[in-house]
């Protein structure tokens, strides 16, 4: 039977990513990842406050652990595509966690309007209910351009997700009034379907005051800088 507790695996969670950020031995944390069952995992993040805090700190630890250890890993598509730990006895990608379990079984190239029609038993058992677009600025996957890392609860994610879009969307959106254009981060537009289309990337710059109230810009797109860039914790 198990003893799995909904805090035992987000604080496993929390721990591992504190020991990759401390430069401390994590052998045994990935060790309890890959001994839990999907049975734990199940009853221990029963809800999505859950699901989100265990499966970004899992994906951000397993990233900064792995690419720090063996930084020649790194590439723009085959590392996404490739074993990066184990959960419950199984393999998985960073595009599994992501796309698969946070993303609600998106296909990584279907700009969030392209759900994946098969996905597996492990997955529709444990992704999220409902997709947070917030997810794209809390996921780090060593890229320069990526979002700064945090440890996330289940108790507080919702105000630490819109601390993380407000921290990230302020230094990386650039609006000109005088053309009424915004520059936006490129994961809005990889992920346009997540955040409800154009108009719904600008219904957020309003939220998080990064656009006036009034404005209705032309959405552009910056660049993303894929440089390995290891180490970016707020």
């Amino acid at each position: 039977m198990s003893t799995t507790t909904e805090s035992d695996l987000v604080s496993l969670s929390a721990d591992y990513l504190g020991a990759v950020r401390r430069g401390q031995p994590t052998e045994e944390h990935r060790t309890r990842l890959a001994g839990t069952s999907f049975t734990d995992l199940r009853q221990g993040l029963p809800d999505d406050d859950h699901r989100l805090a265990f499966w970004l700190n899992v994906y951000n630890a397993a990233v900064q652990d792995v690419l720090t250890d063996d930084p020649g890993r790194f590439s723009r598509w085959q590392f996404f595509r490739k074993p990066l730990l184990v959960v419950a006895n199984r393999e998985l990608s960073p595009d599994d966690i992501e796309h698969g379990i946070l993303r609600r079984s998106q296909t990584a190239w279907g700009l969030g309007y392209v759900p994946n029609p098969l996905p597996s038993g492990f997955e529709r058992g444990l992704r999220v209910e409902s997709v947070d677009p917030r997810i794209h600025f809390a996921l780090n996957c060593g890229a320069s351009s990526c979002p700064a890392i945090e440890a996330y609860s289940a108790e507080t994610i919702d105000a630490e997700l819109d601390l993380a879009a407000e921290t990230y969307l302020a230094s990386e959106v650039a609006y000109d009034p005088d053309r009424n254009v915004a520059r936006v981060p490129r994961l809005c537009r990889w992920y346009r379907g997540d955040f409800g289309g154009p108009e719904g990337v600008r219904r957020m710059l309003r939220r998080y005051d990064v656009i006036p109230a009034e404005a209705d810009p032309k959405l552009t797109y910056a660049e993303y800088d894929w440089d390995l860039s290891l180490g970016n914790y707020r």
